[in-house]
């Protein structure tokens, strides 16, 4: 008889393989780090704020704007390509790029330097830096605040910054008050106008009677309160608007020409070369809360990212409620009651597949059955009386939902028909003998008992849904939707309005962008809010999944 080894020795046989899968997952752990550090490392630069440099360039320089030297934060240094002139022998030449802002009066906001041309740097105090509504940020030295009625306050004033923050907080509040004004007043009477409009459009189309008539004149009389009411709305936001308008800042650039910008204009501004570490803190965190919680401006390349996220975290937990009992109770049947055999195999196999199609398809699929057909049909039954304009036969995001619940149904099929696999026959057994039904047993001891892969596959799903982008942009999604799908007008959740996505955000900055170089941090940013939501909505179900394993473990599980 030949033995394999020797008595008392350790096999080693399969050893390697075991690193070799150790290697393997160490080397997806830092992958995954290494990406994370990067998106975090990038993203940052958009809400830290850096030293603005004075950058003198020697005489003849090609940087030079309209003098011989310029204004801007360095924001990376970078390696050209090896070049070959008269004077240089494939010497490599080192550029620097800078933020120069001021985009309304150089064209471009960023600029290439090459370091051979710089002669000396420095970093005055006095630079400011002013976030404005338009044309991004303006980079220059304050000069003075021209108050209407009022007289000029010279920079030089001791009390030049005070006056400055006052009035940057009172353009501020009236900004807040427009938005009111303008969006939650103005909106709430175009929306009922709208509404008697359709109303009377309706009656005029029918034949008159006395009560039509009486309706009729009710909603002229109507009509015309709120006629007057959207009248001195009106009239109070263009008056808000001129105030916005009426004080100006006035600033000085390298050149030493002069810009004003309208108080209503200015954002928030700092002095980057004289604060803390403990003011640049604060000022960071400023500005992430604003990324967070504002609305996008300038082409998706300033403000924030608000409706995005809430666009995101809406459609994907609607995804989530439209997937689950679908796909439990097609598990349920493949699993529990269809009699195994080739057209069962052959359903599994279709499934499994279907996993597999490109996202885009269900994309197309979703346009013509879900937008055209369901929503056409939705529009004619019931929403007659807007059409021409469709109400559900659009993009929306119900149907966005939609398509991407019937992309990930086969994760949460196949997950769920594993998962009610996993238990035991005898506990099935046992409840049958105790007297209970077929659906009683699945319903109160199989579904408890596998519902933690249960809610494996849904997670799964949501990993997947939340990130696409290709369906959605068929399907609902758009470039800009300040206009939030719940709001406090009935019916609350507007499930046919259009949507923001963080995924076509980022698409829209990254291909889309009129400027690349200053979308490039914003990409990141979101990029790294994107992964921030998925994980957090993963996190709320991956705790769900875990009190459920805790209660249902025991030794027959």
């Amino acid at each position: 008889m030949k033995h394999d080894k020797a008595p008392g020795k350790i096999s080693t046989v399969g050893e390697p393989f075991v690193w070799f899968t150790s290697m393997g997952l160490a080397v997806g752990l830092i992958m995954v780090v290494c990406l994370l550090a990067l998106i975090i490392t990038n993203g940052v630069k958009v809400f830290w704020p850096d030293r603005v440099a004075q950058i003198k360039l020697r005489k003849g320089s090609a940087a030079t704007v309209n003098g011989s030297s310029i204004l801007g934060g360095i924001v990376v240094h970078e390696q050209e390509k090896e070049t070959k002139s008269p004077d240089e022998t494939g010497a490599s030449n080192v550029e620097w790029q800078l933020f120069m802002g001021n985009k309304d009066q150089y064209g471009l906001a960023f600029k290439f330097v090459d370091r051979k041309d710089i002669v000396d740097i420095q970093y005055p105090s006095g630079i400011i830096s002013i976030e404005r509504m338009e044309y991004g940020d303006a980079i220059g030295y304050p000069k003075a605040i021209d108050i209407k009625g009022r007289g000029v306050i010279q920079g030089n004033d001791p009390q030049f910054r005070e006056h400055l923050q006052a009035k940057v907080k009172e353009a501020s509040k009236r900004r807040a008050e427009i938005k009111k004004v303008e969006k939650r007043q103005i909106g709430s009477i175009n929306h009922e106008m709208e509404k008697l409009r359709i109303q009377e459009k309706q009656l005029t189309r029918v034949k008159t009677g006395t009560s039509q008539i009486a309706t009729l004149k009710t909603i002229q009389e109507r009509m015309a309160v709120l006629e007057a009411a959207y009248a001195v709305l009106a009239k109070h936001a263009q008056e808000l608007r001129a105030k916005q308008e009426g004080d100006t800042f006035i600033y000085s650039l390298i050149t030493g020409e002069e810009n004003r910008i309208a108080m209503g204009q200015i954002v928030s501004y700092n002095f980057p070369n004289a604060m803390s570490s403990r003011q640049k803190t604060g000022v960071f965190l400023h500005r992430l809360w604003v990324f967070v919680s504002d609305e996008p401006r300038e082409a998706n390349t300033e403000g924030g990212i608000f409706p995005a996220i809430f666009g995101t975290f809406v459609m994907t937990l609607l995804l989530s409620v439209a997937v689950t009992p679908f796909g439990v109770l097609a598990a349920i049947y493949l699993r529990e009651y269809a009699k195994q055999g080739l057209f069962v195999r052959s359903v599994r196999i279709a499934v499994n597949n279907l996993a597999g199609v490109p996202s885009i398809v269900f994309g197309v699929f979703g346009l013509g059955f879900f937008v055209y057909l369901m929503g056409g049909t939705i529009d004619r039954l019931f929403f007659s009386q807007y059409l021409p304009t469709p109400t559900f036969g659009t993009g929306g995001i119900l149907w966005a939902s939609l398509t991407l619940a019937l992309m990930t149904v086969p994760v949460v099929i196949v997950a769920t028909e594993e998962s009610l696999a996993a238990v035991p026959r005898g506990v099935r057994e046992g409840s049958l003998a105790c007297g209970a039904s077929k659906w009683q047993t699945i319903l109160r001891v199989v579904l408890p008992a596998s519902a933690p892969g249960i809610l494996t596959g849904l997670i799964l799903a949501m990993a997947r849904g939340a990130g696409e982008v290709a369906p959605l942009m068929l399907v609902g999604v758009v470039k800009l939707a300040p206009s939030l799908p719940l709001d406090g007008m009935a019916p609350f959740l507007h499930l046919d309005q259009k949507f923001m996505h963080l995924g076509f955000h980022i698409y829209d900055l990254g291909f889309q962008s009129p400027d690349s170089e200053a979308a490039k941090p914003m990409v990141f940013a979101t990029t790294f809010f994107l992964i921030l939501l998925v994980v957090l909505l993963n996190l709320g179900a991956i705790v769900i999944r875990e009190k459920l394993r805790r209660k249902y473990s025991t030794g027959a599980f």
